[in-house]
């Protein structure tokens, strides 16, 4: 790991490169066909282990638009990406290297590129005020500790870093490893899986826990533990959504293996979590494989109101990564699942992506749909309908993410 000193200083060197260079990959690049305020990244069509273009589009809804000389290609495969702080971040996943971090805004319709940066290849993210907190997460027993780096989205630096020790974290003998981060209030909940070793597999497949941090020093002041589903999310996906009221939902995609096989008894389900009292709510439990007839959720989409846009998986689909090829909205407060139609036929999806957009009025979801025809389009999903419509097609390429910056 590089002390932090070095670390800034990568900082300062590639922002004092992106402001005076002069070369192709560091000016504006030209505008796009189609300039907007969404940003569309796509994997180039035909190619294996290539990089992701950015694309920008003014509507989701309708329209056509084109990696053929269009869009600003990423210097690395394996993207992932966060907006935050009027600012879109593409982080490079390093495979246990260094990985590249680049940030933009949007000016005009166009992606503008602030800094270029290198930080520890990390498997959880997370906005929390004005700072990103990365965690890299040890999958040693005999190198148990966690990095962890406060990245501030105004200064673009690092300002701190430190570590947690995830085997001492669990006290069971096997390593913690953080599903994702949530901010609620002045803490930070990381919900996590246990594990053995680097295959993930566990012999605690029927609980589920959070660690509370305090984000002030990322200290951890508590373990929240539950018996009644399997852990919460899943790897490199957000599985604890907080509400307009400050309730906590997690949902559990059952999907523990002995590294073998699938070894949880427990459902997909949502869970509650008080935040008062910093437990899983006894009152509140919704078995959403039994709502949904025997599918568990993959991920999930906050769209305000209590709703959420899921994707699904049946049983003969379940795997451990696999994005479900399956649509639904469920209301957490009603407990209640709804089929989204006009979706194509899970059978005719390659795939969906999973970091899509939504702008929070409680009805309304973008998503990426890739098709097994070589054809890609974004859908849109009304929730009050439980509807998709056809919007956007995508031409060059398979869309892996859907963020907006205003």
């Amino acid at each position: 790991m590089k002390p932090l000193q070095t670390m800034i200083a990568a900082f300062v060197a590639a922002a004092t490169l992106a402001s005076c260079s002069k070369s192709d990959s560091d000016v504006t690049p030209p505008t796009p066909d189609n300039p907007g305020n969404y940003i569309l990244t796509v994997t180039p069509a035909a190619s294996e282990a290539v990089a992701d273009y950015l694309l920008t589009a003014s509507n989701l809804d309708a329209g056509k638009i084109s990696t053929a000389g269009n869009g600003i290609e990423q210097d690395g495969t394996y993207r992932y990406y966060v907006t935050h702080n009027n600012k879109f971040f593409s982080m490079l996943y390093g495979q246990g290297n260094p990985g590249a971090v680049t940030a933009y805004d949007i000016q005009d319709g166009k992606l503008n590129k602030l800094t270029n940066f290198q930080t520890e290849t990390v498997q959880a993210f997370e906005p929390v005020n004005d700072d990103l907190l990365l965690f890299k997460i040890s999958r040693s027993l005999t190198s148990p500790l966690s990095n962890w780096y406060k990245v501030n989205t105004n200064s673009l630096l690092i300002t701190s870093e430190g570590s947690t020790n995830t085997l001492e974290l669990t006290g069971n003998g096997e390593l913690a490893h953080f599903s994702w981060l949530k901010q609620v209030g002045d803490k930070v909940y990381a919900p996590y899986f246990s594990i053995k070793g680097g295959n993930f597999a566990t012999d605690y497949p029927d609980s589920a826990w959070i660690a509370v941090f305090n984000y002030a020093d990322m200290s951890v002041e508590k373990v929240i533990k539950g018996d009644r589903t399997s852990f919460i999310g899943r790897y490199f996906r957000d599985g604890l959504a907080l509400t307009e009221n400050g309730d906590l939902y997690g949902f559990s995609a059952a999907v523990a293996t002995d590294g073998a096989a699938f070894n949880s008894t427990k459902p997909s389900a949502v869970v509650k979590i008080d935040t008062e009292r910093e437990e899983f709510d006894p009152s509140y439990f919704f078995n959403f494989e039994e709502a949904s007839g025997g599918m568990n959720i993959t991920e999930w989409l906050y769209l305000g109101n209590n709703t959420f846009m899921v994707l699904a998986s049946t049983k003969e689909e379940k795997g451990a990564y696999a994005t479900g090829k399956h649509v639904g909205i469920i209301n957490v407060v009603d407990k209640s699942f709804k089929s989204v139609s006009g979706m194509p036929d899970a059978a005719s999806i390659e795939s969906l992506t999973y970091n899509n957009y939504t702008p929070k009025d409680g009805e309304t979801a973008y998503l990426g749909v890739n098709l097994a025809d070589g054809t890609t389009w974004v859908y849109k999903i009304d929730a009050s309908t439980s509807t998709a419509t056809r919007g956007l097609q995508v031409e060059g390429g398979r869309l892996t993410a859907i963020q907006y910056l205003p």
